[in-house]
């Protein structure tokens, strides 16, 4: 009999595509295969004479991802040992990273908006190069040194980032990329605590959260592949801060020296009623013009913030003797070297102040919060003179000074109630004729309610308020 011969069931292969065929793959698996084709890359001789040009280019592509679910946290798989490190975009982060190597470092120093030119005059006269204006802040080139006298000495900056990198990206694996490159183990380990902050001017990422986990995850894969471990993450206190800023087509990204904002002088423990942050109130009395060695008033001090904040500028006071950074906590914090700059500058803190620095509240409660804000301020109880009264009957207290004040306004004040205004209004007219008043309010029609032609105006925001400082020079009988 004969056997039927058996049929074979034979499996045709695919023929293999181009590379340009190929679909583009995304994530943890792409980067292992993109990481093991640069590797054979660099071991493929090349042309002594191949221009840069001839790089290749990131795909200018754009992968979209959905927005992680709550408690999503990816993880990069162990890359192939050794790893090594390729730059994004070349040279143009390789010079960041010998910036850094060399000393000095690219500073940001974010402020309330409508003081970034006050803060670029403080920053010149406190001795910092290539001083420029941003948006709410001031660029600068410092190195170490220079930042920690940043922190220490200046009265408008919020805070003081240390630009660590820099690229242009595309996705957040670039972003991946970019933090993965920055060698963050020069100023932390995994025995820190670590906070990611990430924010945005028109960025095309879809998930802000994301691509903040992205550098979050970067950071701490460097350290574990590094250090053999990943630092723990802590929002509320941590060692160190990392701060993401991205734009249309690229990144930053900054180490945060000052940990607080630099507002926060460690001395106001009683807020009161609308309280200006500090810095803000700096920037009142810079913008003013207000000489330290002439009289000044505030007819609605509230808490005292202005006028404690005049005694410091007052007595060359640096506004962070008396706090802690961040930067202490950081692998290169020189503490004896930290320590003899801050003694350097109490010692030229004047003993005293022969001007008068006046308070005037109608609430007894504000006065008190003034008071036992000037004690923690390390100032004599007699720096200032803080009392309880009606700003309709202050009197001046020298022939010239200045009026620095947050009057009441919104909720503290019937904005319909225009009595109060043209009163107050006749009494500086009447009494403090040469003086300089300068007043910060949300309410754009005080002008008219006090029926006076302000000299300047200054867009400023109090928090989300959008506020102005108008400042009126006094004349006898003035109706302007």
């Amino acid at each position: 009999m004969t056997s039927t011969p058996k049929k074979t069931l034979t499996l045709k292969k695919k023929p293999q595509s181009s590379n340009e065929d190929r679909r583009v793959r995304s994530g943890a698996r792409a980067r292992q295969a993109q990481q093991m084709q640069r590797l054979r890359q660099e071991d493929t001789p090349t042309t002594p004479a191949a221009p840069a040009a001839q790089t290749p280019q990131r795909s200018a592509r754009i992968t979209k991802r959905a927005k992680p679910p709550t408690g999503y946290a990816p993880t990069r798989p162990a890359p192939p040992a050794p790893r090594k490190p390729v730059p994004v975009q070349g040279p143009e982060i390789q010079a960041r990273f010998s910036a850094e190597r060399h000393g000095r470092f690219p500073v940001f120093a974010p402020c309330p908006q409508g003081l970034e030119e006050a803060l670029a005059v403080e920053l010149q006269a406190l001795g910092f190069d290539q001083v420029s204006q941003g948006r709410a802040g001031c660029h600068f080139v410092a190195d170490w040194q220079d930042v920690l006298r940043a922190n220490l000495y200046s009265r408008l900056a919020t805070r003081i980032l240390v630009q660590m990198s820099y690229a242009k990206i595309q996705n957040e694996d670039e972003l991946y990329e970019l933090a993965y490159q920055t060698p963050w183990e020069n100023w932390f380990g995994p025995q820190h605590t670590l906070r990611v902050d990430t924010s945005a001017i028109r960025s095309p990422f879809q998930s802000l959260q994301f691509a903040n986990l992205r550098v979050k995850d970067a950071i701490c894969d460097r350290l574990r592949d590094r250090e053999g471990a990943r630092p723990d993450i802590d929002t509320v206190r941590p060692d160190a801060k990392v701060h993401a800023f991205l734009n249309e087509d690229s990144a930053t990204l900054y180490i945060d020296s000052s940990g607080e904002s630099l507002f926060k002088r460690g001395w106001r423990h009683h807020k009161g009623d609308a309280p200006l942050r500090e810095n803000l109130a700096a920037g009142l009395l810079a913008l003013s013009d207000w000489d330290p060695n002439a009289p000044l008033i505030d007819p609605f001090c509230g808490s005292g913030t202005i006028l404690i904040e005049a005694a410091w500028i007052a007595l060359g006071a640096p506004p962070g003797s008396w706090r802690p950074f961040h930067f202490e906590r950081l692998r290169n914090h020189d503490a004896n070297a930290w320590q003899d700059l801050k003694a350097e500058a109490r010692a030229n803190i004047a003993a005293e102040i022969e001007i008068p620095l006046v308070g005037c509240d109608i609430n007894p409660a504000a006065i008190e919060a003034a008071q036992a804000n000037l004690a923690r301020a390390h100032l004599h109880p007699n720096t200032i003179r803080f009392e309880t009264g009606n700003a309709l009957a202050i009197q001046p207290v020298a022939a010239q000074g200045w009026i620095v004040t947050n009057p009441p306004y919104g909720e503290r004040l019937d904005e319909t109630d225009t009595e109060f205004w043209e009163q107050w209004a006749a009494h500086l007219k009447r009494n403090f004729a040469g003086w300089s008043v300068n007043l910060i309010t949300s309410d754009l029609d005080i002008p008219s309610k006090l029926r006076l032609k302000p000299n300047r105006r200054y867009p400023l925001y109090n928090g989300p308020l959008d506020c102005r400082l108008f400042t009126f020079q006094m004349v006898p009988a003035s109706n302007r």
